[in-house]
C-alpha cells in the first residue's frame, strides 16, 4: 500500500486518464531502476506515462512504454527514450500483482513518477480493472453534478 499524499514529493509525471479509463482498487509504490541521465532528464520534469503499463516477465515486473527523452547534455552516454524500466518491489508485492492480473484479469496502471522526501524516483503502480462506458458515463455525470452543486452553491451564499 503506498501513501497517496506527500508534501514532500515533487510530480514530475501524473497519468490522468489513468483514473477515468480504470477503476483503481489498490495502489503500489515501486522504485525504478534508472540510469544517470534518465535520472536527470526526469529531475528536469520530462516524462510521459500516458501510454505506458507493466507486465511481469521471467518473476520481474518491467515498465513498458514509458517516455523519458534523452538528457541533453548525456551525449554519448545518453539512454535510450522508450526502454524497458525495471520495478523495484519487493517479493509479497510481486507476487500480489502478478496474482491479480493473472487470476483476477486487472491491470497494472503506472498513476505518477515523482521524487520521494529522500530524492528517489518512485512510481506510483494501480491494480486496477477497466471501466465500461457506462461506468465512465456515470464518473462523468457524478463530476458535472458536482460542478452545478458547488456553483448553486456558491450562488446562494
Amino acid at each position: 500500500m503506498a501513501k497517496e499524499k506527500n508534501p514532500n514529493s515533487k510530480t514530475v509525471a501524473e497519468n490522468r486518464k489513468a483514473r477515468f479509463s480504470y477503476e483503481v482498487l489498490d495502489t503500489y509504490e515501486a522504485g525504478l531502476a534508472l540510469t544517470g541521465t534518465e535520472v536527470k532528464s526526469l529531475r528536469e520534469g520530462k516524462a510521459n506515462i500516458q501510454e505506458s503499463y507493466a507486465s511481469v516477465e521471467g518473476g520481474e515486473i518491467w515498465l513498458i512504454n514509458s517516455y523519458l527523452p534523452e538528457y541533453l547534455q548525456g551525449n554519448r552516454f545518453n539512454h535510450e527514450p522508450r526502454r524497458r524500466r525495471k520495478l523495484l518491489l519487493n517479493k509479497r508485492e510481486m507476487s500480489r500483482l502478478a496474482q491479480g492480473v493473472e487470476r483476477e484479469g486487472m491491470t497494472m496502471v503506472p498513476l505518477k513518477i515523482y521524487f520521494n522526501e529522500r530524492g528517489r524516483a518512485k512510481l506510483l503502480l494501480g491494480l486496477a480493472r477497466g471501466k465500461k462506458l457506462h461506468d465512465k458515463r456515470e464518473t462523468e455525470k457524478e463530476r458535472d453534478w458536482g460542478r452545478e452543486k458547488a456553483r448553486l452553491l456558491k450562488e446562494r451564499g
